[in-house]
């Protein structure tokens, strides 16, 4: 891509992590709606995945927001204030949640005297917090909560995107694709 073209697009390493934590966060959130479905035998085994992904989501992000930190975003041009305020807060929110939500997970997990195996290549241990099932009960509701309001939020993303894109005609999601017209 030449300089002039890229300067209206996110980096290709920005457009990587985007999408790859895009679908780990839509994946997590499944498979926790599925092991809240899910008998004992294959709740536990799910919620490992769900743990798991939940650490590999958390890593992804903390490497996004460096290279986000260290690597211009494209301008939002074309766009009232009011929807880059939105779109500046709903971004910050995002960054809170794929943070918190993976920290607190582990958290309420060490309150139960548990760590959490990450795909088996790793294990991050337990906190040091004593056992405390109440206050572990309290920080997975938490947990659940915030899960929710990222799929929401997600949906706010999506519908951002697609009205850009498609009304205002301005690029919206091809800033964040590879292909497709960023208009000048």
């Amino acid at each position: 891509m030449e300089a002039a073209h890229s300067a209206k697009r996110y980096s290709i390493v920005a457009m990587v992590f985007h999408w790859v934590i895009a679908v780990a966060v839509i994946v997590n959130w499944r498979l926790a709606e599925a092991a809240e479905h899910a008998s004992d035998a294959e709740k536990a085994a799910i919620f490992g995945n769900h743990k798991a992904l939940g650490i590999t989501i958390l890593l992804l992000t903390l490497a996004r927001l460096a290279w986000r930190l260290t690597h211009p975003v494209p301008p939002l041009t074309g766009v009232a204030s009011w929807e880059r305020i939105l779109a500046r807060s709903v971004h910050v929110i995002f960054y809170v949640m794929l943070i918190g939500l993976p920290l607190g997970g582990w958290l309420a997990n060490s309150y139960y005297g548990s760590g959490v195996d990450v795909f088996g290549i790793f294990t991050l241990p337990a906190l040091p917090v004593g056992p405390d099932k109440e206050a572990g009960k309290a920080i997975f509701d938490l947990h659940a909560t915030g899960g929710e309001i990222v799929i929401y939020l997600v949906g706010l993303h999506i519908l951002g995107g697609l009205k850009h894109t498609f009304f205002d005609k301005n690029g919206g999601i091809f800033r964040m694709l590879p292909f497709g017209k960023v208009p000048d």
